[in-house]
């Protein structure tokens, strides 16, 4: 017998618990000091947290489009950039607190730029396959 679970339950495991669960994972890996490898090649740790932050940022929009603001576009589409960017600002100032790492003013930059790629990708590939 399968146990079924309310409409609202479901969207909440299936689009927002991904993302606290995400959030929870960069946090995590901020409060180790930084690996040694990345410093080794050059604008590695740049590339990485565009990817990090384009994720958070698809994920947030990917919720979003579940609520009842999604006959506003844009409005999601914003929120999602600044939630995402908000939360890569409060991982610099985490990592400020953390022995062996430093917030870095082009990181956030990183993931605000991030932020957008994920939002604009996650848009578009959405309106091209629906």
């Amino acid at each position: 017998m399968a146990i079924s679970l309310p409409s609202k339950h479901k969207n909440f495991l299936w689009y927002w618990f991904p993302i606290i669960v995400y959030c929870l994972l960069i946090f995590i890996q901020s409060s180790y000091p930084s690996p040694d490898q990345l410093s080794r090649v050059t604008n590695l740790d740049k590339l990485l947290h565009v990817i990090v932050y384009a994720c958070l940022g698809a994920l947030l929009l990917r919720a979003f489009k579940t609520i009842r603001m999604q006959d506003k576009p844009i409005l999601i589409l914003a929120l999602s950039i600044l939630l995402s960017s908000l939360y890569g600002i409060s991982d610099e100032i985490h990592q400020h607190f953390v022995p062996y790492r430093h917030a870095d003013v082009v990181d956030v930059l990183m993931d605000i730029a991030g932020s957008i790629v994920g939002v604009c990708a996650y848009q578009f590939y959405t309106a091209r396959h629906t």
